[in-house]
Formats: C-alpha cells, structure tokens, sequence
C-alpha cells in the first residue's frame, strides 16, 4: 500500500507542472510577455518549459527523484519570490504560499526518496 501512496503522491505533485508546462508551450508569446514584465527574459521560457516536463517526469518514474525534486524546490521558490511577491493581492499570496507547499512536498522526496515503485529502487541481493 505504501508504494501505491508514493506513486500516487509522485504523480499528484508533478502533475501542476506537466500542465503548467503544456499551456506554456500553447501560449508562448503571452507567457513571454508576462516574464518580462517581471524582468525576466522571455528565452528563459524553453529552459522552463523543459524543465517543467523532465524534472515531474523524472519524479514520476522515480530515475534520480531527489536530484530531480531538489531541483524542482528551488524551482518552486525562486518563482514564488521572482512572480509572485505581491503580498497585498490575496491570489498572488496563495500563489506564493502554494510554490512553498509544492516545495516542501519537493523536499519530503529529497529526504526520503522513492518506495519500491521506481526506476531507482534499492535493489535487494540475497547472497547464496
């Protein structure tokens, strides 16, 4: 039961980025826009878009899991700080409150890895 709930809470958890990363990619030149009103250069969108698939991906199938949640809690709170600082606007401090969430489920995979449902399982030798 315990690796069902892993692969569910794997799933769960990269699944907003999956499908941040689709509207992304059908939405490019708004999404760029709305970077750089923020400061940020719009080309940084493909290395996000890339991201925002390989990394949840990665997770999913539990390959290099906690290199890869690692990478995606960071992710999580430099957009949270970079996009959506704006504490007076009530969505905006969900928005940020949320990227931490996400973060902090990032971490309970960094620190606990995967169950047995994974590419990166911890093999079980029986000496003979």
């Amino acid at each position: 039961m315990a690796n069902l709930i892993d692969l569910i809470g794997r799933i769960l958890i990269s699944t907003l980025f999956l499908i941040s990363a689709y509207n992304k990619i059908f939405s490019i030149d708004g999404t760029m826009s709305w970077m750089e009103g923020f400061g940020v250069p719009g080309l940084l969108l493909y290395p996000a878009i890339a991201l925002e698939i390989i990394l949840p991906l990665l997770v999913i199938i539990g390959y290099k899991a906690r290199i890869s949640a690692g990478l995606l809690a960071i992710f999580c709170i430099a957009t949270a700080f970079i996009f959506h600082n704006d504490f007076v606007d009530q969505m905006q401090f969900i928005a940020f409150l949320k990227n931490f969430g996400l973060a902090g489920g990032f971490l309970f995979i960094v620190a606990n890895g995967t169950k047995d449902w994974s590419i990166d399982r911890e093999k079980k030798y029986v000496r003979l």
